[in-house]
């Protein structure tokens, strides 16, 4: 997937390191493991990343990341074992396909204890409170909302949304995303049944479009044919509609606990 090098101007990645070097440092470089954070329900480690790039004239890059192995992957009633990790990396598709710039470099590749998802670390900016991004309906946020609607978010909490000092609101913890089944869960409601603008729609538009092309086939690499299919649907109703989707009165529609 090509990417316009004038979209990389203010986005900074692991210091000083572009969003594509990003990547390749996360996909390619050795993973050390630094630590755990502890209050993650799945297995997630925080790691650092090194890597002698040959693109960079064989200069050592490091960063930092967070690991998420399959085999730490709590079992969940209504998502198929060992399938969060992937839906990870969907997600971050989706998220580049849309250039939004929601999910963070985010690929799945062997480490320490085995198969997983690594993704770039994300240094929020301390001074900036999401819970008052929300209340505030932080106009930042419209995108997620839409991004979270289209890739059936289940699990879109507070402190999943993360600030950076560049202005850039991105989000995280994507596990529970694209079942084929009504899930979202949220909390940025603050747009329910508002207009979708003509901006919005055309992103809207293009990733519909994607998902019968190059963006489709690589999300066939970690979703099922259905999920990709009802994804694609997904945008169709928000194009259909023209408004940001509603609670369900049936389910729940915010995540508990909701930060």
């Amino acid at each position: 997937m090509t990417r316009d090098p004038e979209a990389l101007v203010g986005r900074q990645a692991a210091g000083d390191i572009d969003h594509d070097t990003a990547l390749r440092l996360i996909a390619k470089g050795d993973i050390a493991v630094e630590g755990r954070l502890v209050a993650a329900s799945n297995a997630t480690l925080y790691c650092t990343v090194t890597l002698a790039d040959e693109a960079a004239d064989g200069a050592t890059l490091s960063g930092t990341a967070i690991y998420k192995p399959v085999r730490g992957e709590a079992p969940l009633w209504d998502f198929p074992d060992g399938t969060l990790a992937g839906r990870e990396r969907a997600a971050f598709l989706v998220s580049e396909a849309s250039g939004w710039d929601i999910v963070p470099p985010t690929v799945l590749r062997d480490g320490p204890f085995g198969p997983g998802m690594v993704q770039l670390w994300v240094d929020a900016d301390e001074s900036i409170d999401p819970v008052a991004l929300v209340n505030d309906a932080d106009p930042r946020l419209r995108r997620i909302a839409l991004f979270d609607a289209i890739v059936n978010n289940a699990d879109r909490k507070v402190g999943h949304l993360l600030p950076r000092p560049d202005g850039l609101v991105q989000g995280v913890d994507h596990g529970v995303t694209f079942h084929p089944e009504p899930k979202l869960r949220t909390v940025l409601w603050a747009w329910r049944g508002k207009p979708i603008t003509t901006d919005e729609a055309t992103v809207v538009a293009r990733l519909r479009d994607a998902m019968t092309g190059d963006l489709e086939r690589e999300l066939l690499e970690h979703l099922t044919a259905t999920e990709v299919r009802l994804t694609r649907g997904r945008a169709d109703r928000l194009l259909e509609k023209g408004r940001f989707p509603e609670p369900d009165p049936d389910r729940p529609a915010i995540p508990w606990p909701p930060y």
